[in-house]
């Protein structure tokens, strides 16, 4: 077995496959060099229907593919695509499906209104991504989130996932960025949740409203450690970081950041994991 740490990137944005921001380039940067620092790296990321196969090149990986997911008792096929990075030598793993992902647009539609139906496709995502590496046969030692897409997934690696073997040691790592919406996601989140078994007493902060603050907050609460991004996050949510339970990484500059992370990832290793409370 490779004894090199492995971290798993999960974004719902990377450079190239869709227009460049800066959650997208950062993953693509820090996922290239913390491979060159010495470890394993693997990227999910969603299929969306603006991702363009063939420029792209992407095809389905059939051993991965063929799972399929109930999500708010509605049972959706899972799809695995996986294009290369050439440039930085590396692979990036696609979540795909027809119903949540097939739209020529990310979270909003061309009126600038988020889709209704975004906690649904945030838990596909999130949940497929971790049954897929499970399937890999591939343990990661760090799990690090970016975009708010993957703001619950910190609460289902401690609820939903707390008795599965494969991520007994797993850590989990929040990115925090600039990165808000205006609004609220639907109003169902919690009877989605709820459905996966997720108690209510892990609801504290979405019981007020599943907008950007709660779920960001969320994340938080049942990561073990944060890395903020960007300098201009929104100061409530940087005051809570500093009361949380979680380590930090303040923000200096990106090419700083992008070294800083691999070593923090150390640190946090050499700790217990965060357990749901």
């Amino acid at each position: 077995m490779s004894s090199k740490k492995r971290i798993l990137y999960i974004s719902q944005e990377v450079t190239p496959f869709l227009k460049s921001s800066e959650i997208s380039k950062n993953v693509k940067t820090l996922a290239q060099k913390t491979q060159e620092s010495g470890k394993e790296i693997r990227v999910f990321m969603p299929r969306y229907g603006l991702v363009n196969e063939r420029r792209n090149q992407l095809h389905e990986v059939i051993r991965l593919s063929g799972m399929n997911m109930i999500i708010n008792d509605v049972d959706h096929p899972l799809i695995i695509k996986v294009a290369s990075i050439p440039s930085a030598k590396m692979q990036v793993y696609f979540i795909d499906n027809e119903e949540y992902f097939k739209r020529k647009a990310i979270v909003k539609d061309e009126k600038g209104k988020l889709f209704e139906d975004n906690v649904q496709r945030s838990v596909f995502f999130i949940r497929g991504t971790l049954e897929t590496v499970k399937k890999l046969g591939w343990i990661p030692d760090v799990i690090h989130c970016h975009g708010w897409m993957t703001a619950l997934l910190p609460l289902y690696l401690k609820t939903y996932f707390k008795d599965d073997p494969h991520y007994a040691n797993t850590k989990v790592v929040s990115s925090l960025y600039e990165d808000s919406f205006e609004g609220e996601l639907n109003d169902n989140i919690e009877d989605i949740l709820k459905f996966d078994g997720v108690k209510e007493s892990f609801m504290n902060h979405i019981k007020n409203g599943s907008d950007y603050l709660n779920l960001t907050k969320t994340a938080i609460d049942h990561s073990d450690g944060i890395v903020l991004f960007s300098d201009n996050i929104d100061s409530e949510i940087i005051d809570y970081v500093n009361k949380a339970d979680a380590d930090s990484l303040k923000f200096v500059n990106s090419e700083q950041h992008h070294e800083d992370c691999s070593n923090f990832y150390d640190e946090i290793l050499e700790k217990e994991p965060k357990l749901a409370e």
